[in-house]
């Protein structure tokens, strides 16, 4: 299902895959696949303008290659690392479009897009650690996505728990991961949803496999009742 909102047009294509299209005919993806998780499957476009990675756990290349068209631009987190990865050895510089290396809280003018970054992470002391108490994501291998497209901010936070440096963002759109588990959950989803005060939030991220069920109805409610308007796009 495709969801219309102002200026774009929004598809989640599983995961943390979400297609974003202007008015004007710019297309942008986040966090295309992985292909071993099934996302994408047989899709093949290859119409994405920009493509942008917020961590190695969604780094591959056979699905950058999926969307991107040949002019493309890929944004990969600086920590980005095939050498560590289990179903991929190809670096993104060896990827055959213009790959750019990007850290947390940098911004960027990309024709007509404007771009930023934030952190994104689990916090040491929070409830998303391993059972030694290791943070899934830990600070600085990963970061989020803010991205303007004909007037339309949309925010793709990562694979994060919910910080107190999302919550001063002014965002149009909010895509937030509500599985839990590695993740914020659908309760903290809502509680930064209503801080953000955003014109729709679209959740993501959930119910790709058993790890990050969700019950996406339950998080429509509470959203909805924080006087925030809230869509799902079911897969």
């Amino acid at each position: 299902m495709t969801v219309r909102f102002s200026a774009l047009t929004v598809d989640w294509l599983g995961l943390a895959t979400v297609r974003l299209e202007g008015q004007t005919g710019t297309v942008i993806y986040t966090d295309p696949g992985p292909e071993h998780y099934g996302v994408l499957d047989t899709y093949e476009p290859r119409d994405g303008d920009l493509v942008l990675v917020s961590h190695g756990d969604h780094y591959d290349p056979d699905s950058i290659r999926r969307v991107a068209h040949e002019d493309a631009i890929v944004i990969v987190h600086e920590s980005v690392d095939a050498e560590v990865l289990e179903w991929t050895d190809e670096q993104p510089e060896a990827l055959p479009y213009e790959v750019e290396r990007v850290g947390a809280n940098e911004s960027f003018i990309l024709g007509p897009l404007d771009l930023s970054t934030t952190p994104a992470y689990n916090e040491p002391d929070g409830p998303h650690t391993d059972e030694q108490g290791r943070p899934y994501h830990p600070e600085g291998e990963g970061c989020g996505f803010l991205v303007t497209v004909d007037g339309v901010t949309a925010f793709w936070p990562g694979d994060t728990d919910a910080l107190a440096a999302h919550e001063d963002l002014v965002v149009d759109l909010f895509l937030p991961p509500i599985g839990g588990g590695t993740t914020m959950d659908r309760h903290e989803a809502a509680t930064l949803a209503e801080r953000l005060t955003p014109d729709l939030v679209l959740p993501v991220h959930y119910d790709t496999f058993d790890a990050i069920a969700a019950d996406e109805e339950a998080f429509v409610v509470d959203v909805a009742t924080r006087g925030v308007p809230v869509v799902t796009d079911p897969q």
